[in-house]
């Protein structure tokens, strides 16, 4: 079911939604905050991240359980406490790390993530709980001249087999890097999400149900999200999204969380990881 509701149980304090951001969410499915993480946060993040790609590189010399779905390359590894789901670029025989999911296991300050109250407070509003918990991280590593873009998509339609909270299940995108159309910003269809659960993309292979089909949405309504790094965007699981490949010689790296009532287990992993207690 689509929830689209806003809750006032518990007060955001110094990073709760403000009025706007409250009509942005209803209104288009998303919204951003610019420059949320400083400078010196910024470069500790992609140093852990570049530390845990090249551990998951290492991991797959190693382990080589590589399989194909619809011709491009994943593995299941397990990492640290978890197992994580890793997608190599789709370029044939590449050995470039397109996403891993989750992460935040793989490092400390990443595990602190999960808790930052800048993340957490809106989260609460957001998902209309007095404590979250996550439910599952993603990273996209999206590399200078190799990072492929993604089909647009909505997140729900693939959770839905999983749980039936998808309206309680938002996202948050942090960009480690400055993005921008050249490097594949994320991009988003506005007010996508008040249409719900979307008609996938039939006969296209096995995971084509997933991607959007374009006959059900207006491309005109397309924005791409031009941002600073360190802002970070609050999206719906509803909105229609996805992005263009990196044809600059910069890196375009971003962290995306997704947050759910307090107590739940997580996607993929029998495991629950509660984010810390805001007063």
């Amino acid at each position: 079911m689509v929830t689209h509701a806003l809750s006032t149980r518990s007060p955001g304090g110094a990073f709760g939604l403000r009025a706007e951001e409250q009509r942005r969410w209803r209104r288009d499915g998303f919204f951003v905050r610019e420059r949320v993480f400083r400078a010196p946060e910024l470069a500790r993040l992609r140093v852990a991240l570049e530390a845990v790609a090249r551990q998951v590189t290492t991991a797959l010399d190693a382990n080589d359980a590589r399989y194909r779905i619809d011709g491009n390359a994943y593995a299941e590894l397990p990492l640290g406490a978890l197992s994580a789901t890793v997608q190599l670029e789709h370029r044939q025989s590449s050995r470039a790390i397109r996403v891993i999911e989750p992460f935040h296991a793989l490092h400390p300050d990443f595990e602190a993530l999960v808790d930052d109250p800048r993340l957490v407070a809106p989260m609460r509003e957001l998902v209309g709980a007095p404590q979250v918990a996550l439910f599952t991280d993603k990273v996209n590593l999206k590399r200078p001249r190799e990072g492929s873009g993604f089909d647009w998509h909505q997140d729900a339609p693939y959770w839905t087999h999983f749980c039936d909270h998808t309206g309680q299940l938002p996202n948050a995108l942090l960009a480690l890097d400055d993005a921008h159309t050249g490097n594949g910003c994320f991009r988003v269809i506005k007010g996508s999400h008040r249409q719900g659960c979307l008609p996938g993309r039939k006969g296209e292979g096995v995971l084509g149900p997933l991607f959007t089909h374009q006959d059900y949405f207006n491309l005109s309504n397309q924005v791409p999200i031009e941002l600073a790094a360190g802002g970070v965007v609050f999206f719906s699981p509803y909105l229609v999204h996805g992005s263009q490949p990196n044809s600059s010689d910069a890196p375009r790296r971003a962290l995306v969380l997704t947050y759910q009532p307090a107590g739940l287990r997580m996607f993929k992993h029998d495991r629950v990881r509660n984010a810390a207690r805001l007063v």
